[in-house]
């Protein structure tokens, strides 16, 4: 049976895009992507330069019926964007928890797609999570405004690794209360 069969994860709908479980067939454009400084510096786990395999390897992982993060690509499609706008995740924490990440193609940043993307992850709660948590870099405010503006309460700093950065990075914990 091949991987791209065994993902059980939902898709969901959003206004201008669907999420969908990552495919094998998207390994191009998530290179190319995640392959950007622009892109992987706001990340704790992309490195930069990205070696060769590892978005292959980023694919094989998610797609694993053990998983413990669900990763969804926002596939704008059906309504005339590209296939892969950028990409959201929900990683399993304990209790009906979860930690939400996402990053956005820079083509499309300004536009309200991580917005989009975050509002109807949590409206769809496809782990039936009762808590969200996240982190953001402190210089990138952008992202701090997704989650403030999808109603994450701000609840503290910390420090995470940056892989691409190679640094330990300032970060600002968000929460969000589902139930």
């Amino acid at each position: 049976m091949k991987l791209d069969t065994i993902v059980t994860q939902p898709a969901i709908e959003a206004d201008r895009f669907v999420l969908r479980p990552v495919r094998k067939s998207d390994a191009g454009l998530l290179n190319m992507y995640a392959g950007d400084l622009r892109v992987s510096r706001f990340t704790s786990s992309i490195p930069h330069p990205l070696p060769p395999g590892a978005t292959e390897a980023f694919i094989t992982r998610v797609q694993t019926p053990d998983r413990t993060e669900d990763v969804w690509v926002m596939d704008g499609s059906s309504g005339g964007l590209s296939e892969l706008l950028g990409v959201i995740s929900l990683k399993r924490m304990t209790d009906a928890q979860s930690e939400i990440g996402y990053w956005v193609a820079p083509v499309m940043w300004n536009t309200g797609i991580a917005s989009e993307a975050v509002k109807a992850l949590l409206a769809a709660n496809p782990q039936n999570n009762r808590t969200v948590f996240a982190s953001v870099f402190q210089d990138n405010p952008g992202s701090a405004r997704v989650l403030t503006n999808a109603g994450f309460d701000y609840i503290g700093d910390a420090e995470a690794f940056s892989v691409a950065r190679n640094a330990q990075v300032s970060t600002w914990t968000y929460l969000k209360k589902l139930a």
